[in-house]
């Protein structure tokens, strides 16, 4: 029998990625676009090869910027907003997402997600509850916050491509950035992120972050330091000035790990759920290769 592991794909940065690293040139039988389906497969593929899971979930944003965090934090996300609540995303990604979802459903792998919340929140709400050995993958280094070795959670990040993953580890956050899991919260809050609308704390940026929350624990410390007197003048006076963001971001920046699922069926299937549909959708996509590879990872269950 296999050693049980859980993979969690964080879908949406996946498909991005395969979306802008794939020629716009590949169309189905019909003339659409088929990039981002294919790339996607492929990924998938190549994750269920090399670490052969016995469970698996696509994670899905039901909510890409949910209300309470921006409540929060109101600039978040927000120079992504095309109008009222929907993201910036080019139309012919826009319209290969229900073909994602056909395909998924097609193989039976199984898509998790829930209404007010992130795909980052259903992936720490499954890594928290697995009990089993598990991998998130994705291209967002917020995710480095779920790192656990003690409960065997990594992160496989893919910041320079699939091929070129990293395996992340506390010994790989230690080596990066002298922190741990749990401090990474406390250290994204400080250095902040352009990409997700977080300002972060002006004037500290990530070596002064990552020195504060390895000399002091996280947040709570670091605030007691500077009330004590324990900063330097220059360090207080930044951290006094952000002190209404400081109480906001902590909460919009940590995974969510207490998300409602109920029960769910993650096997990974050793064949597609609905070979038919399958069949349909490789020919009338030009899945091609791509079909060829997820059925050969799929098969080696």
């Amino acid at each position: 029998m296999p050693e049980p592991r859980l993979l969690l794909f964080d879908t949406a940065s996946l498909y991005f990625r395969a979306f802008h690293g794939i020629p716009a040139s590949l169309r189905s039988e019909d003339g659409r676009p088929v990039n981002a389906v294919r790339g996607l497969l492929d990924f998938l593929a190549r994750f269920i090869t090399d670490y052969a899971p016995t469970e698996v979930a696509c994670c899905w944003d039901n909510s890409w910027r949910p209300a309470w965090r921006v409540a929060l934090i109101p600039s978040y996300k927000a120079h992504r907003v095309a109008y009222a609540d929907v993201e910036l995303v080019p139309e012919e990604l826009v319209a290969q997402v229900p073909l994602i979802r056909e395909v998924l459903a097609a193989l039976g792998l199984t898509v998790v997600g829930k209404d007010g919340f992130e795909a980052d929140d259903i992936m720490g709400t499954l890594a928290s509850r697995a009990g089993i050995p598990t991998d998130v993958v994705t291209g967002d280094r917020d995710l480095f916050q779920l790192v656990d070795d003690e409960r065997g959670v990594r992160v496989l990040y893919c910041g320079k491509g699939v091929a070129r993953h990293d395996r992340v580890d506390t010994a790989w956050l230690r080596a990066k950035y002298d922190i741990d899991g749990p401090g990474y919260v406390d250290f994204a809050v400080l250095r902040g992120d352009a990409s997700d609308g977080l300002p972060g704390v002006a004037g500290i940026g990530e070596k002064t972050a990552a020195r504060l929350v390895a000399d002091y624990g996280g947040m709570e410390g670091i605030l007691a330091a500077a009330m004590a007197g324990r900063l330097s003048p220059t360090i207080t006076a930044r951290i006094a000035a952000a002190i209404d963001y400081l109480g906001a971001a902590g909460e919009v920046v940590a995974v969510r790990r207490d998300v409602e699922l109920g029960p769910l069926d993650l096997t990974l299937p050793s064949a597609p759920a609905d070979p038919e549909a399958f069949a349909r959708l490789t020919t009338d996509l030009k899945l091609g290769g791509a079909a060829d590879r997820i059925l050969a990872a799929l098969a080696r269950r």
